[in-house]
């Protein structure tokens, strides 16, 4: 972490600067942020932002391999698969934890992936909220590959609305005003004239889908920038004899497609070699328990935000699990608390937000988002009653 930047923080905070960026963050929202946002953005050295572009780029590498779907196909589940899928994902997000390796070096582990998108809107809102309220320095970026403001939303606008009319590609999630995300649809919407729509607003005639506009006309759909994640309705059976059985072929384009959401994902972790990527299998294929268990975690394949995970591995954890195909076991990766806080060391995790535009031979690398903790794992559930934890985001030398 870039020690001068982090001084100059510390020493300019205060409480009151803080509540003042809270309320002028919350200005001209929708509604009020629903999750906590730190008290600091993350300043990271040139050293650590070049190593997280490596990692990002080799696991990026073995995305782009020929027959990586191929590889991926069981990462599907039956009863979510979604028909016409595409040829890639438009959103790749890759978490790291930043850690301390053998030498003591501080480096970045890779903690989970995910082809689905993040909050590509709200970042940009957070970090410009930052620089205004604590006076970060022109000098520093939220943005990769020498983009700047407009050339970021140019490329989110390309990646989400392509050749169509923006009225024309929705925002859709289960209940979208609902979702503690609904933020971030909001602002996108602000950003590239994307209107937000909940699944049950669909409409579908025959195989194509339309919603009603504020103004009550029917508009056809031609592209949904698809925020569902199928485990949030997995507990409704019912679901789609209510709504648009949004599975079936229609004539609609996804960006990205939900079956994405699987092919990258904890699915293709085992499948990743390299310095920043913690050792993987899938618990089927493990011939041999290790002696060192506690260095270890057990994730189930299909669940999200953290669900499911058993972090102290006890005796009998592995043989008790009746669908070992559906597992990993992977190395648990230590969180070295590197952010100086006024009382102590955070601990911090960045997720790099790649864009990947139909067109284009590769995703492109454009963005961040931060989270800080200091319980056990990143996440609102393990860092109740605690300050200078929650979202931010990581500011770098352009």
């Amino acid at each position: 972490m870039n020690p001068l930047a982090r001084k100059t923080h510390n020493e300019n905070f205060t409480a009151e600067k803080y509540a003042d960026f809270l309320v002028d963050l919350n200005t001209g929202l929708k509604d009020p942020i629903e999750f906590r946002i730190a008290e600091t953005p993350v300043y990271l050295t040139d050293d650590f932002r070049d190593k997280l572009i490596r990692a990002g780029d080799d696991i990026v590498a073995a995305i782009l391999q020929p027959d990586f779907k191929e590889l991926t196909e069981r990462a599907i589940p039956d009863q979510w698969r979604v028909a016409n899928e595409n040829g890639h994902s438009h959103f790749i997000a890759l978490d790291f934890g930043v850690c301390k390796d053998q030498a003591g070096n501080i480096v970045p582990k890779l903690i989970e992936m995910q082809g689905f998108p993040s909050l590509y809107g709200f970042q940009v809102h957070l970090a410009e909220n930052y620089r205004h309220t604590f006076n970060i320095h022109g000098n520093q970026t939220i943005f990769f590959n020498g983009l700047s403001k407009s050339g970021y939303l140019d490329l989110l606008k390309k990646t989400i609305v392509g050749q169509f009319d923006p009225k024309e590609v929705v925002i859709m999630d289960v209940d979208a005003p609902k979702q503690k995300t609904a933020v971030d649809f909001y602002i996108t919407e602000g950003y590239i004239g994307t209107p937000v729509v909940s699944l049950a607003d669909l409409i579908q005639e025959g195989n194509q889908l339309f919603y009603m506009t504020a103004g009550g006309e029917k508009q056809r759909i031609r592209r949904i920038y698809n925020r569902l994640i199928f485990d949030e309705i997995e507990n409704d059976p019912e679901i789609f004899n209510k709504v648009v059985d949004i599975r079936q072929p229609l004539d609609v384009e996804w960006i990205a497609h939900p079956n994405w959401f699987y092919r990258i994902s904890k699915f293709t972790m085992p499948f990743l070699k390299g310095d920043y990527i913690p050792k993987t299998q899938f618990l089927h294929e493990l011939k041999e328990i290790p002696q060192n268990l506690q260095d270890y975690v057990l994730k189930p394949l299909f669940s999200f935000a953290g669900q499911g995970v058993i972090i102290d591995i006890t005796d009998g954890d592995i043989e008790n699990i009746k669908d070992p195909e559906n597992w990993i076991l992977q190395e648990k990766v230590n969180y070295e608390p590197v952010l100086q806080a006024p009382d102590g060391g955070v601990k911090v995790e960045i997720r790099l937000l790649y864009l990947w535009p139909d067109g284009d031979a590769k995703p492109t690398l454009a963005i961040n988002l931060a989270r800080l903790s200091r319980g056990k794992m990143i996440g609102v559930r393990y860092n109740k009653d605690f300050d200078w934890v929650g979202g931010t985001v990581a500011f770098m030398h352009q």
